[in-house]
């Protein structure tokens, strides 16, 4: 009953002032203690309560992760803002997203004024998620079931590309598919040791640049299906 009636006080405006503190106090190691006014919006119309399950909508604007099945999670709200801040998506951008999850992510960047290509490796996560998107308006996402690593050659090159499971490494195909200029969004290490946020931008040489950004933890990048 506490943890029903604690959940049931956050509110859409208390997860936003979640994130605004914590991207405040995040702020000298991310380069970002203020996020920008497009990436708060898209936080502030995104319903997270309707990306979760139903036994967690009482909590679905604690800026903490929930469960949303099969293993998984929806991430918790900062982290969301924090990736879709650092990939600096502007309206039109394609953007390749590797792990759909439930879908919120996905609609973040959508409100952002992207268009999204999203690999989901569970297939009924995809399929769910696909339909979610579509009946909440966010029709300029496309969700498939696939192997993330591959990322989603035939719609490359894409303006950014974010994921949101950790890999053990930087799978190359993802680099090879993001644009001269582009950046890729990524957790990095093993689960259940240290993980680090990375930002790598690709230069126009082809060559890429790598930031450590913040420790995170986030369930493993896994391989499927292609």
């Amino acid at each position: 009953m506490l943890r029903h009636l604690l959940g049931a006080s956050a509110t859409a405006d208390s997860m936003l002032e979640a994130i605004v503190r914590d991207a405040r106090e995040t702020g000298g190691k991310t380069g970002r203690p203020v996020f920008s006014d497009a990436v708060m919006e898209a936080m502030r119309t995104v319903p997270r309560a309707a990306f979760v399950p139903e036994m967690e909508k009482p909590f679905a604007y604690e800026n903490r992760p929930l469960p949303i099945g099969h293993g998984q999670t929806i991430s918790q709200p900062f982290v969301v803002a924090l990736m879709a801040e650092l990939l600096d998506v502007e309206p039109g951008a394609r953007i390749l997203e590797v792990g759909t999850g439930c879908g919120y992510q996905t609609a973040v960047l959508c409100a952002l004024g992207a268009t999204v290509y999203s690999v989901e490796v569970i297939e009924l996560l995809a399929t769910t998620a696909a339909a979610r998107l579509e009946a909440l308006g966010y029709g300029q996402a496309t969700a498939r079931a696939g192997d993330g690593h591959a990322g989603w050659p035939e719609e490359a090159p894409f303006d950014g590309i974010i994921v949101t499971a950790a890999a053990t490494s930087v799978p190359p195909a993802l680099v090879a598919q993001l644009k001269p200029g582009g950046c890729l969004v990524i957790p990095v290490g093993r689960v259940a040791k240290t993980q680090h946020l990375q930002r790598i931008e690709k230069r126009v040489d082809g060559s890429s640049e790598a930031k450590t950004v913040l420790p995170v933890a986030f369930v493993p990048l896994t391989r499927g299906q292609a």
